[in-house]
């Protein structure tokens, strides 16, 4: 008997995830119909998409025309189309939640790998998909995991988020001071954008991936752990009430979270990079986190227990003084010291509407810019 085909719509189809997404749907072509693609600035790349996957709508930030094919308006158009069954919502930024927001008033399940969105407004995200019934089904490698891994959450002690340390591990302080751009762009193990790849050298990432998890699963932060596994092939681990410690292992690929993401909760063969080998494996190790090499886990984790628009506050600093260390204006280190400095000006609304997050947002980025600045000029002086 033919099964139905899965509707899917993909926001960011031109980014690594999108790109990804696509050569699981190609080896699964008979599983999906494309609703709708939407990319950024890579016009061409959308355009090779669409005439290969054909999907209904297009969405792209510059005009894009393709005979038979209908141009959205918008994101939110695009989650707003009662047809899809799921969406994957892989675009970087902000511009992820509002479209997530109105997928899920729609009723419509979501794919999610888009950190800011539950970064920013988790508290928000989640309330409404319980009230519309919405399953968000993170693609993340760790919360992929810990997703895989649950199968009564109240019976659930503890969630263990597995970090590889980035290329920085067995570092100094003062290597790390001085790293370059493309020191801290050689990831040892994963191939990802620029901004998150800085992200997994100063471990902020793992700080975003805890503040994640506490919203996707409902523990505190006290029992959320972060372990550092070079190898990444533990994506991370959940421990029992009755001491039992669950894991799930894979070969660093992100065709393996996507796959499960889309189709949850069946499972097909799909995109393997090779079938899993402990003996070829061989050694898996684990260690404690240095907080004080690595602080931005602990900026994290700060953010988190004090909620509210602390977090929007982590993520926006973050991010802007990562777009600075990019640009060559300031030093790795800096990342750290500039938004611990944004968090200590902040002042914290406890419970936000969308609209104060996303007014928080712009208000502690131009700040976050205003700082960055002053600090070039003292360095020139």
């Amino acid at each position: 008997m033919e099964t139905k085909k899965r509707k899917i719509s993909i926001i960011g189809s031109t980014g690594s995830i999108g790109t990804q997404a696509l050569e699981v749907i190609e080896k699964l072509q008979d599983k999906f119909e494309i609703i709708a693609l939407a990319g950024g600035s890579n016009i061409e790349l959308l355009r090779q998409q669409a005439e290969k996957f054909n999907p209904k709508f297009i969405y792209a930030s510059k005009p894009l025309t393709i005979s038979g094919i209908k141009t959205a308006d918008s994101l939110e158009e695009i989650c707003s189309n009662k047809e899809n069954d799921i969406i994957l919502v892989a675009v970087s930024g902000k511009i992820g939640l509002k479209p997530t927001l109105k997928a899920i008033e729609n009723g419509i399940d979501i794919a999610l790998a888009n950190k800011e969105t539950l970064v920013m407004a988790g508290d928000i995200v989640m309330k409404k998909a319980r009230e519309n019934g919405v399953k968000i089904i993170p693609v993340d490698s760790e919360h992929c995991a810990i997703h895989q891994c649950i199968k009564d959450i109240s019976q659930v002690e503890k969630l263990i988020i597995t970090a590889s340390g980035g290329p920085f591990l067995h570092k100094s302080v003062e290597e790390m001071k001085k790293a370059t751009v493309a020191q801290a762009l050689a990831h040892p193990r994963w191939h990802m954008g620029k901004k998150i790849t800085v992200d997994s050298a100063t471990l902020m990432n793992k700080g975003l991936e805890i503040i994640e998890a506490h919203h996707l699963f409902g523990f505190d932060y006290d029992k959320i752990d972060v372990v550092v596994h070079p190898q990444s092939i533990v994506h991370s681990a959940i421990e029992y009430v009755d001491g039992s410690v669950i894991a799930q292992l894979g070969l660093p690929s992100m065709h393996i979270p996507i796959q499960y993401a889309i189709t949850y909760p069946q499972r097909f063969e799909g995109i393997k990079s090779k079938s899993f080998s402990f003996a070829d494996i061989a050694r898996l190790d684990f260690e404690k986190p240095d907080f004080e090499k690595f602080p931005c886990i602990k900026l994290a984790y700060q953010a988190g227990r004090t909620g509210g628009t602390a977090t929007a506050c982590l993520n926006a600093a973050n991010e802007e003084a990562v777009f600075a260390f990019l640009d060559g204006k300031i030093k790795l280190y800096n990342i750290y010291e500039i938004t611990a400095e944004m968090m200590s000006q902040h002042r914290v609304i406890e419970n936000p509407t969308i609209d104060e997050i996303f007014a928080t947002d712009e208000d502690v980025r131009r700040k976050t810019r205003e700082h960055i600045n002053k600090l070039i000029q003292k360095v020139q002086l």
